[in-house]
């Protein structure tokens, strides 16, 4: 029966009144939902912050390992050469794995080149060109 008489009231009240009522809720509706959007960003932000400064450290806690794992392999050779020789060959291991690492870099970087996206702008232009020849039929 309410229901009813709503539909009773609702058509008793002019269409401009309707119209403004759907409007105005249609807006409250777009503001609430664009406020639980922000809420929603700001605690993934504050979230992604917290992850990444916790990779930063475990970062430089890696890099602390690596230096000791460095300083062990030249004591271990320490015990069967002289400790200048041992140095020097995890010196150059490193270089060379350094080497090896910056060609591979070097390589990727290479393939990147352009940073536009290829195909992309080629599907952009093939559908300008397919525009353009279906306007001139």
């Amino acid at each position: 029966m309410e229901t009813s008489d709503r539909r009773a009231s609702a058509s008793q009240e002019p269409v401009g009144e309707l119209v403004r009522q759907a409007s105005d809720q249609m807006s409250r509706l777009v503001r609430e939902e664009l406020a639980l959007a922000r809420a929603e960003m700001t605690h993934k932000g504050k979230r992604l912050g917290r992850g990444g400064g916790l990779f930063g450290g475990a970062g430089l806690v890696a890099v602390v390992a690596v230096q000791a794992l460095v300083a062990t392999a030249v004591i271990a050779l320490a015990l069967v050469w002289p400790l200048w020789l041992s140095a020097l060959v995890v010196t150059a291991l490193l270089f060379a794995l350094a080497g090896v690492l910056a060609a591979a870099g070097r390589k990727e970087v290479a393939e990147a080149v352009p940073p536009a996206p290829r195909q992309a702008v080629d599907g952009v232009k093939a559908d300008i060109a397919q525009i353009k020849e279906s306007a001139h039929r």
